[in-house]
């Protein structure tokens, strides 16, 4: 039986990745296709990062394959049923399952738009016992983590034990993708060949908005040594020069941070990356570490500057620690990000400013902004579901576009992201000494705290 394994991100498409240009490789399909191939399967991985879905179509037919494993999330949806309803109309003989973080909590809205089956959580040993049930060789009452319709009716296996030993997983798949053009992307664009790595499954932290569909609220490590010999193997075999962490808190253990410095020492190995952090994770000691072995970005975990939302998203910091933090990552030389949410149920325009004011407290290198959204099977999502006021045809929007109940009206909230992008960036120019960009961010500052209070009464 011949598999594929896909997804539905064209870069092409995303604008806003257009122009920032920091594409990588899709790693949770990468381990899925490495773990097939460990079980003999016959397995193709169609990236479609770089591809047009002309070219999607030309190189699924070339295949022809017996099943095809999609890849989805949030923002992939669309285009994921898109292909998959094409397939189904040009070879409907050829079985169609579907995993990733968007699956778990709609799989009657998948399984109705055609799938055969879901995987609900990791997907590696799914996968595998699938093709095992299409090959008849294993019963489909016999696997765990699955859900397909029967008779029209939703059937969903038990939950499948999650991998207690990520040491026995091989590494990700990478040479079956066209990876030298995500490596000429970044180094083009930011000057270093740059890749992704995983070191860790699940977080154990209960923050309402994140989701925690595939992983779970877990803690699982893959052993340092290994991780510091898959390192040195992509600097060998890829020329890699910086590396992202995708792990969701790279420093949930102290004692494994000093375990992977040691297996950097013991193989004289050094090389860039950035992670992401929660503030009280951090400290001398781990800076230190981290800075030894090349970290040059941490994205430290904020969302707001304002202590009671921080409280209602069950963030369980301080406001206080995280600038802490921020100016403590920069003491050690190392580049301090953050990540800020507008439009929290129950945020106030007082609460928008002391996030502003945060920024200027302690500006960080770098920081994104988004405004809030419920996913849905997060502790925010239940907490709104009775105050959404609009919930868009699930087919072809995604979670981004539901709205619920709020003091202010769109466009107040899409205004106070610009001014809280300017405060920052006005508190940055007046830091490093650049006055007319000072003066020209503090005016873009004032205007859209103007126009918020305009749209304030729309």
């Amino acid at each position: 039986m011949k598999a594929l394994i896909t997804h539905g991100y064209f870069i092409h498409e995303d604008v806003k990745e257009g122009e920032i240009m920091r594409p990588y490789p899709p790693l949770g399909m990468l381990y899925v296709s490495a773990y097939l191939k460990e079980h003999d399967v016959d397995c193709y991985v169609l990236d479609s990062t770089f591809e047009t879905k002309e070219s999607w179509k030309l190189k699924l037919e070339e295949v022809q394959p017996n099943v095809v494993f999609f890849y989805t999330n949030l923002m992939t949806k669309i285009n994921v049923i898109y292909l998959s309803n094409w397939l189904r109309n040009q070879y409907p003989g050829i079985k169609t399952v579907v995993g990733g973080p968007d699956v778990t909590y709609n799989l009657q809205n998948y399984l109705n738009n055609g799938f055969d089956f879901c995987i609900i959580g990791e997907g590696e040993q799914t996968a595998h016992e699938l093709i095992q049930v299409f090959e008849g060789e294993v019963s489909l009452s016999e696997i765990t983590g699955v859900a397909y319709l029967k008779n029209g009716e939703l059937v969903q296996a038990p939950s499948r034990k999650k991998m207690k030993d990520l040491g026995e997983l091989p590494l990700p798949d990478r040479k079956s993708i066209p990876i030298e053009k995500y490596l000429e992307v970044w180094k083009k664009f930011h000057g270093k060949a740059t890749l992704n790595i995983s070191t860790q499954r699940g977080c154990p932290y209960s923050c309402k908005w994140c989701s925690t569909a595939v992983y779970g609220r877990s803690y699982r490590r893959r052993p340092a040594e290994a991780v510091a010999d898959e390192i040195l193997m992509l600097q060998k075999d890829y020329g890699v020069e910086a590396l992202w962490f995708v792990d969701d808190v790279f420093t949930v253990k102290h004692k494994w941070i000093e375990e992977l410095h040691a297996a950097f020492q013991k193989r004289n190995l050094k090389v860039d990356f950035e992670i992401i952090s929660r503030a009280e994770r951090l400290n001398e000691h781990v800076l230190k570490l981290l800075q030894e072995m090349g970290c040059f970005r941490i994205w430290i975990g904020a969302e707001s500057g304002s202590q009671d939302v921080i409280n209602a998203m069950h963030r369980a910091v301080s406001v206080e620690e995280v600038r802490a933090k921020i100016k403590l990552t920069q003491s050690f030389g190392i580049e301090a990000g953050t990540f800020i949410m507008v439009g929290y149920p129950g945020e106030t325009e007082k609460d928008i400013r002391q996030t502003a004011n945060h920024l200027r407290l302690a500006p960080p290198d770098q920081f994104t902004i988004t405004e809030a959204y419920p996913i849905k099977g997060t502790a925010l999502y239940n907490e709104i579901e009775e105050i959404i006021t609009e919930q868009p045809e699930w087919t072809s929007t995604t979670d981004r576009e539901i709205r619920f109940e709020r003091p202010y009206p769109d466009q107040y909230y899409k205004m106070s992201v610009r001014y809280i992008a300017n405060a920052w960036q006005s508190s940055k120019s007046r830091q490093e000494k650049r006055y007319k960009d000072y003066i020209k961010f503090s005016i873009k500052e004032k205007m859209a705290y103007l126009f918020m209070q305009g749209y304030k009464w729309n």
